[in-house]
């Protein structure tokens, strides 16, 4: 088990087709409390709801210096600009994404490493050179409100990413549901997400 510390406080309104993370006034103290228990990395979204190129460097420069300051107290990042699966155009949103993350990835001194978690894309791969960027320990797919089915499909399509699902995870449980129930839908989701990660 490798525990993740989530640092993000909330989004602030869209400006920008984008919404930004709230200020984090106390970062520096909570990474020296998750350092000083073993804690391994962070998580903290933010969301891309426009491609606009604008905005959509805003997020990701927010993203890297909240980084680097996380990767100065010692833990692993997990940067996560979510883009939103309704975005009007999402491909063209990923594609300026992609690359205003490779050029912070270029910019980090050597030996520092990050993890990118993102919403599947909607051109397969699109995130290749992420996966193979000596900057990055893991790129991980988030389902962003996909169904579990449709997020499989994807993942599957999209070599070297694995998930990080939540929604699609969770999809078809409830607490009306007996534990045997639950168990082998929860095993039965568990399995088809490996299966999907590992293709």
């Amino acid at each position: 088990m490798v525990p993740f510390l989530k640092v993000d406080k909330g989004l602030v309104a869209e400006q920008n087709g984008v919404q930004l993370m709230k200020p984090m006034p106390e970062l520096v103290a909570l990474l020296g409390r998750a350092k000083a228990k073993r804690i391994f990395g962070t998580k903290m979204r933010s969301v891309i709801k426009q491609a606009n190129s604008v905005g959509v460097k805003e997020i990701v420069a927010q993203q890297f210096e909240i980084a680097r300051q996380i990767i100065a107290a010692g833990l692993v990042p997990i940067i996560e600009p979510e883009v939103d699966i309704h975005c009007p155009d999402k491909a063209k949103a990923e594609e300026l994404l992609k690359g205003a993350i490779l050029a912070e990835l270029d910019g980090l001194p050597a030996g520092q490493l990050v993890m990118l978690k993102l919403t599947l894309p909607e051109k397969d791969d699109l995130y290749a050179e992420c996966v193979h960027h000596p900057k990055i320990v893991r790129v991980v797919a988030l389902s962003g409100g996909y169904t579990r089915e449709e997020g499989n499909k994807r993942l599957r399509r999209n070599h070297g990413v694995v998930a990080s699902f939540s929604r699609a995870l969770v999809e078809g449980l409830s607490a009306q549901q007996s534990d045997a129930e639950f168990n082998k839908l929860l095993d039965a989701s568990i399995q088809s997400i490996f299966e999907a990660s590992n293709t």
